[in-house]
């Protein structure tokens, strides 16, 4: 059988230390003094990556909750011809369940370090799923808005944002050693939480009125999100890396190697929205709730192997091998083949990522547990 992770890339998973900088006032002051209060509550046998993977699940169900409701992103708009409708307990149920989630992602690490069971598969199961509920979060709150608000081709650059300051932390690791912290994690996830709370109590129909400037609530979190990312994410990476080099802090990569986890999630982006921008069917506005997971799911791949390489401090991969079948079906459809061809193409593709997706991440996870002789949901016993 194949195997995913290299001799290397194992053992530098043996020397890998956890190294993070944490200056987020909100994080520091209100979430973790919260978050040690909850961790108390678990029972010490409860593994750590059993609290991540439950969190995970929680967005995951809410992600399925509103594909039932408004698949197509149709509930909110006013012509609403497929006449979907969001009953008010699913936004209470989703707030609820991304708070729970965001809780037992704050605690899992402590509940890690309370139990002795610390490691770099800790880590690396945290952020791989992270890296799918960058996808997953998002699409619930574009039910908020709907289509009227933002079309489905402005909520895929959205989601382009999320995706790149997520991937920008992790390159910002490989190339300093440091896991800084964003501060807009804990407001945008809080924020998240007390918007569909709100929404369950007042109806969505709230947040469709017309701002002064003519701005609407919807254009509103689309600038918020772009500038807030601007601001304390995008520059704040680049100044640090900048430093790392400046100093001699870093790993001190030659320019190619420090660049080479962008190529891959570079050709990505272009055939992506070329596909969305091209599409002789329109498929982001015919099926926009497909082509939005088949594109964070391989996001999520490109990002799990970005993270793989600068946890062990190997050289990352320039191409990613999902992008082979990705491409020669964006090439088939803006060559031209028919709207009903094309969403199947974009259904079959979408499960064949996926697929291929679980199959790598659940196969590291495999042989991290057999090379640290570990269970992932279970804690080792003290006297093994």
């Amino acid at each position: 059988m194949s195997r995913f992770l290299s001799k290397d890339q194992l053992e530098g998973f043996e020397k890998y230390k956890y190294n993070s900088i944490d200056t987020s006032i909100l994080s520091t002051y209100v979430m973790h003094p919260f978050w040690n209060w909850c961790v108390q509550f678990c029972p010490v046998w409860v593994a750590p990556n059993l609290l991540t993977f439950s969190g995970f699940l929680l967005t995951v169900i809410n992600f399925l909750l509103f594909s039932y409701y408004d698949y197509g992103f149709h509930a909110l708009s006013k012509e609403n011809f497929t006449n979907d409708s969001i009953p008010n307990w699913v936004w209470a149920v989703t707030a609820v369940n991304l708070f729970v989630a965001y809780t037992l992602d704050g605690i899992d690490g402590k509940q890690a370090r309370r139990t002795g069971s610390s490691g770099p598969l800790g880590e690396l199961f945290d952020h791989g799923l992270d890296s799918y509920s960058t996808v997953l979060i998002p699409t619930c709150l574009y039910s908020i808005f709907g289509r009227d608000e933002l079309t489905p081709l402005r909520f895929y650059f959205v989601i382009w944002n999320i995706f790149l300051n997520f991937y920008l932390t992790h390159w910002e690791k490989y190339n300093t050693g440091v896991m800084f912290l964003p501060w807009g994690y804990d407001f945008t996830m809080l924020g998240s939480c007390i918007l569909l709370l709100v929404t369950s109590l007042i109806g969505p129909s709230a947040w469709h009125v017309t701002l002064p400037g003519g701005l609407t609530p919807g254009v509103v979190f689309e600038i918020v999100l772009y500038f807030s990312a601007i601001i304390t994410s995008q520059t704040v990476i680049l100044w640090n890396i900048y430093k790392s080099y400046r100093d001699g802090t870093g790993k001190m990569r030659p320019f190619i190697e420090a660049v080479r986890p962008l190529f891959p999630l570079a050709i990505f982006f272009i055939l992506s929205t070329a596909w969305a921008l091209y599409s002789p069917n329109d498929v982001i506005n015919k099926g926009p709730r497909l082509f939005y997971i088949l594109t964070g799911t391989i996001f999520s791949n490109i990002n799990c192997r970005l993270i793989v390489s600068q946890m062990s401090d190997t050289c990352c991969e320039s191409f990613n091998d999902l992008l082979i079948p990705y491409a020669a079906v964006v090439f088939a459809c803006l060559y031209g083949v028919s709207e009903a061809v094309e969403l199947v193409l974009l259904s079959l593709l979408t499960a064949l990522v996926s697929v291929a997706h679980i199959y790598y991440g659940t196969h590291v996870v495999q042989e991290m547990c057999e090379h640290f002789k570990i269970s992932c949901f279970k804690i080792k016993s003290k006297s093994n």
